[in-house]
């Protein structure tokens, strides 16, 4: 008995002084998501503001600007590209578009939302919307597909008059993705992600610091690139292999038979 509480007592001191450690071992929790988040925007691919998914990046521009983000999507994600204008109270009718490029600076389609919408004289502000499709780990070199990689948002008034051109706006940009898991898992990855200066960094020696800084773009997925490849479709597959076992060893009970035939000698 005195051994045992020796041992218990010596298990709740293992555990209040490794409690402290494991705090400090886990995760903190990310700081808030709007304190860290841009509040501005570039004016070109190559000058586009960087934020994170779930951040929501703000903006001051004009009508008739050119406004960039970009924000890093991984395979099997599907992106939401939600934008919000705020307009003057005095304006004309103005048209605003919001797009979507990937990685290779090719515009991708949206799925559904709305892309485009027309801020009547007096509105105060638009809201905007883009579903992309699901970002694929692979794909053929003819297709359009979207790629893990940067993605840039590209916020713009079309058609604006003349009499609007340079109308302060403040902008805000949202970034949400669903998991879709395996149902868009494929048999093939790309070599790198398609991310602004990844050549020069999987290209530079281990003594060449002064190229590797050359890296353009610094943003990637909370568990990193590639951290998609595992998905529900390995679940189906073990599942689908123990079912079929199942199924070889029921049928092979149901057509043994009862066991060798009993030798009885002919004309018995």
């Amino acid at each position: 008995m005195r051994f045992t509480r020796v041992l218990s007592a010596a298990v709740v001191l293992l555990g209040l002084a490794a409690a402290p450690a494991a705090a400090d071992s886990s995760p903190s929790a990310s700081p808030s998501q709007d304190g860290d988040a841009p509040t501005t925007a570039g004016t070109s691919f190559r000058t586009a503001t960087e934020f994170e998914q779930g951040q929501v990046a703000t903006a001051n521009g004009a009508a008739g600007d050119y406004l960039y983000w970009s924000f890093p999507a991984d395979a099997g994600q599907r992106p939401t590209v939600k934008a919000t204008v705020q307009l003057p109270e005095t304006h004309a009718a103005q048209t605003w578009r919001v797009d979507v490029y990937d990685g290779l600076r090719r515009r991708q389609a949206c799925q559904w939302g709305a892309q485009a919408r027309t801020a009547d004289a007096g509105t105060s502000s638009v809201e905007l919307a883009c579903v992309l499709r699901t970002v694929r780990a692979w794909t053929e070199p003819w297709a359009n597909d979207p790629l893990p990689g940067t993605y840039y948002v590209r916020l713009t008034a079309v058609n604006v008059p003349t009499s609007d051109l340079g109308v302060p706006v403040s902008t805000e940009v949202r970034v949400d993705s669903k998991d879709i898991g395996g149902a868009a898992a494929v048999d093939g990855s790309l070599a790198e992600p398609l991310v602004p200066g990844i050549a020069v960094t999987s290209g530079a020696g281990q003594g060449d610091e002064d190229e590797k800084s050359a890296v353009l773009s610094a943003i990637e997925p909370e568990d990193g690139w590639s951290s998609g490849w595992w998905s529900d479709r390995w679940v189906w597959s073990g599942i689908g292999a123990v079912l079929a076992a199942l199924a070889g060893i029921g049928g092979y009970a149901l057509t043994r038979g009862s066991g060798r035939p009993s030798r009885v000698p002919p004309g018995a």
